[in-house]
């Protein structure tokens, strides 16, 4: 059984069966399933052989294995390599695994692959200010698309949020938008009655989390409040973290309420609001009481009493575990958006076939706000 049976059969094109064998969200749901079932009823099978005798391609799609960090956020891209690693099974791919430790060891990395498994493309994550990879990878005309926006220069600080890519848009990349859900946290804690709504980040400098600081700064803008004072720069980890939030506790106008540029420093967060409940300290203007509430002198607003809520980012198996808010990224959507959008470069859609769509090299995806006990 050839692909032309199958497209015979469920009476499309020859396109469209390859389209949903290797950019499935190309195609109409219910022309998938007639495909789908055209392909079980003939029981057609790609050969993988034939094919890179064919096509001369591996079928091998290249992706680093990221440092374990602290155990906590390092848990987020294993979850994108599960879901790249299935994405590009469906498309008839295979994931190649490497680890490298720094910029420039991964791009002779990139070297010794080219030379000894021929891989395909390559999917880049970890983006970063003046990142030297694509430009290596371009060069030699090696297919690539980036987990993450190029950002560009370390002085256009932001980067880019709500869709426009800041630095080289040449390359196709598919990106969360972390604006967007650290907004969303502090909506949520504005409408729960919160004006003093701390932010926890990491140093300037960094494209994901200065895009992460502007949609809390974009927020309390849009409800009239100035957030000078009311954030914190620190490295990513618990303790980081704890102290951080220890600090905007026990401020002259301590906050009530953190949104936090990931799952370990909120983690840490808590960690400061409960030792600080359980001790009963004093503050400046306030005290944390037994019953776990920040009481705040002389503020209107309605906040006297209301508990310190805390949101993370990155929706972790710590957060689910231990009840903290948290905002989650679609890591399968965003794995399934890089095959498709790297199978897209190998095999262009005719432009007379009506499921071949627009063109599109980058996805921007919209985070979902998880709320637990912690908000």
């Amino acid at each position: 059984m050839t692909i032309t049976d199958v497209a015979r059969r469920a009476g499309v094109s020859r396109q469209t069966v390859s389209n949903v064998l290797n950019s499935p969200e190309l195609v109409r749901e219910e022309t998938r399933d007639r495909v789908r079932e055209a392909i079980e009823a003939l029981g057609y099978r790609a050969s993988q052989a034939a094919r890179q005798m064919r096509t001369g391609r591996s079928r091998l799609i290249a992706t680093r294995i990221e440092p374990d960090r602290d155990g906590i956020n390092g848990s987020v891209l294993d979850r994108f390599l599960h879901g790249l690693t299935a994405s590009a099974a469906r498309a008839g791919y295979r994931i190649l695994l490497y680890a490298a430790g720094d910029e420039r060891s991964e791009i002779d990395t990139f070297d010794d692959l080219v030379g000894s498994h021929e891989p395909d493309a390559f999917v880049l994550t970890s983006t970063y200010h003046g990142d030297g990879r694509p430009a290596w990878l371009r060069e030699r005309r090696l297919p690539f698309v980036t987990f993450g926006r190029p950002w560009g220069n370390a002085g256009n600080a932001g980067g880019a949020s709500g869709g426009e890519a800041a630095g080289d848009p040449e390359h196709p990349w598919v990106d969360v938008d972390g604006a967007a859900g650290t907004a969303a946290a502090t909506r949520h804690l504005l409408d729960a009655g919160h004006r003093r709504i701390g932010f926890l980040g990491w140093p300037p400098g960094s494209g994901v989390g200065d895009d992460r600081r502007s949609g809390w700064t974009r927020a309390l803008a849009g409800a009239g409040i100035d957030p000078a004072g009311l954030d914190q720069a620190t490295d990513d980890g618990v303790a980081d973290g704890e102290k951080a939030a220890r600090d905007l506790l026990r401020a002259e106008q301590p906050i009530t309420a953190l949104v936090c540029a990931s799952d370990s420093l909120a983690l840490g967060a808590l960690h400061a609001v409960r030792s600080l409940t359980a001790s009963g300290q004093l503050t400046a203007s306030g005290r944390l009481t037994a019953e776990g509430r920040l009481t705040v002198a002389g503020q209107a607003g309605g906040e006297e009493g209301l508990p310190v809520r805390v949101i993370g980012f990155d929706d972790t198996p710590v957060a689910k575990a231990v009840g903290l808010s948290s905002v989650s990224q679609p890591l399968a959507e965003a794995a399934a958006g890089c095959v498709g959008l790297l199978t897209r470069l190998f095999d262009p859609p005719s432009p007379d076939d009506p499921e071949a769509g627009g063109p599109r090299t980058h996805v921007l995806l919209q985070p979902s706000l998880v709320l637990r006990q912690s908000s």
